[in-house]
């Protein structure tokens, strides 16, 4: 009887044990009975029949599939290399669990397949420049492909295209050109701009020092005008103030003609042997004919004083 109650106390425990399941934070179960889908069950503490259900624990985290590297043949013929990495996510565990027998290899050559299709529709330098579109149209097949076998595509990141060793040595060689271009361009608008730089300040300079000449030359035309208008100015004053005295004064005929052979005296102590001057011969000669008739005036008067005084 002891025995018996020993080898019953076992099985109790045993079955306790086995109707006891741990589902952890990241997963969800699948519980089977007899063969038959029964529910589905969160994480947490989880009882079971022993024996007669089972449970099938399935990660729900979001998990990353290496696609490894293929060669694609680009929309002009061109061979490249391509790899990426998808990431996906388990939203219905009963379709994970039924409908997909290999999820793993069964997503890795659905996108090696559709980056064939994707890839081989781009040339290549559009497919090298075109990741980001090439990442959203894998991802948007590869999510309505996956979404029967209850998983999500959270995204795909291509990871390399490389083309060949000849091609990428072209490719080196035409960016190194296209620089080399660029450079002379730039070195030749460099040299434009210089040049037309140097034009303008040269014609700016050209240009102000005309400007200054001519406001020199300016200065210097007002200047002599202003004095040749002083000069002038006290000349025709002096002239004036002379003319004003001299008709002031009223001189006799006789004492022109005399200031006039004094004049012509002074003119000819110089050491010119020819002198030319204007001559005004009526004034002169009736300046001498005045000085002769003062000299005859004066002789008629002294004759007759001579006899009384001897």
């Amino acid at each position: 009887m002891l025995i018996l109650l020993i080898a019953l106390s076992i099985f109790l425990l045993i079955f306790a044990f086995s109707a006891v399941r741990i589902v952890r934070p990241f997963e969800k179960g699948v519980v089977e009975r007899l063969g038959k889908y029964s529910r589905t069950v969160d994480s947490g503490i989880s009882v079971i029949l022993p024996f007669f259900e089972t449970i099938r624990k399935v990660d729900v985290r979001e998990m990353v599939v290496d696609v490894p590297p293929q060669e694609v043949i680009t929309k002009d013929n061109v061979a490249v290399t391509v790899d990426a990495v998808i990431y996906y996510e388990v939203t219905d565990p009963y379709n994970f669990s039924y409908n997909i027998a290999d999820y793993y290899t069964a997503i890795i050559k659905l996108a090696q397949t559709n980056l064939r299709n994707v890839i081989g529709d781009m040339q290549l330098d559009e497919s090298l420049v075109s990741r980001d579109v090439i990442n959203t149209k894998l991802r948007d097949v590869l999510d309505d492909a996956t979404g029967k076998w209850g998983s999500r595509v959270t995204r795909v990141e291509i990871q390399r295209i490389e083309p060949p060793a000849d091609v990428t040595e072209a490719m080196h060689r035409q960016m190194k050109a296209e620089r080399t271009r660029r450079a002379l361009i730039l070195e030749a608008e460099g040299e434009k701009q210089a040049a037309i730089l140097r034009s303008e300040g040269e014609k700016q300079s050209q240009l102000l020092r005309a400007q200054g000449e001519a406001d020199a030359i300016k200065a210097v035309a007002e200047a002599e005008r202003f004095r040749q208008f002083t000069v002038a100015e006290g000349e025709g004053q002096a002239i004036e103030r002379v003319y004003q005295a001299i008709h002031n004064g009223r001189p006799t005929p006789d004492l022109l003609a005399i200031k006039y052979l004094e004049t012509l005296a002074k003119i000819a102590e110089g050491d010119a042997t020819k002198i030319f001057m204007p001559l005004e011969s009526s004034s002169l000669l009736s300046g001498l004919a005045a000085m002769r008739e003062a000299f005859d005036s004066g002789a008629r008067i002294a004759a007759p004083d001579a006899p009384g005084r001897s």
